[in-house]
Order: C-alpha cells, then sequence, then structure tokens
C-alpha cells in the first residue's frame, strides 16, 4: 500500500514505472479532497509483473514524489 496526504483538493496522479521508466500501472488520475489516503498496489489481479524494484510517482497541483519500492512475489 502507499499512503500520502494532502492539504487541499488537487488533481492528484499516482503512476508507478518499471527500472526501465516505462509506466506499467496508474493507481490514480483524479482530483481528490484534502485529507490522508491509502493506495492498494495489487499485483497480479490487474497486472503481472516480476519481482524486482519500481518507481511510483506522486504528483499532486505543483509537487511531485518519486519514491523507489520493492516488489516480492
Amino acid at each position: 500500500s502507499i499512503q500520502f496526504a494532502i492539504g487541499s483538493r488537487q488533481f492528484v496522479t499516482l503512476k508507478v514505472y518499471d527500472i526501465l521508466g516505462n509506466e506499467v500501472a496508474t493507481l490514480v488520475n483524479e482530483y481528490r479532497e484534502a485529507g490522508r489516503y491509502k493506495v492498494e498496489f495489487n499485483v497480479g489481479q490487474t497486472i503481472s509483473l516480476s519481482s524486482g524494484v519500481y518507481i511510483y510517482k506522486l504528483t499532486a497541483g505543483s509537487f511531485i514524489s518519486s519514491k523507489k519500492m520493492l516488489l516480492i512475489k
């Protein structure tokens, strides 16, 4: 799961990329009200990914943050 918080109503995108920079999933792509959110990244139900390193990128208004995550099956 990926957790984040926003301070005001903003358009939020949360995308997952493989280590080569290819987009593998879009988890959020909509306006969200201020608050705390938790998004589940369910591998296997909608997409098939192998174990490895992935990057997720959160964009909310002018804020952009990228983090590395390790997927272990």
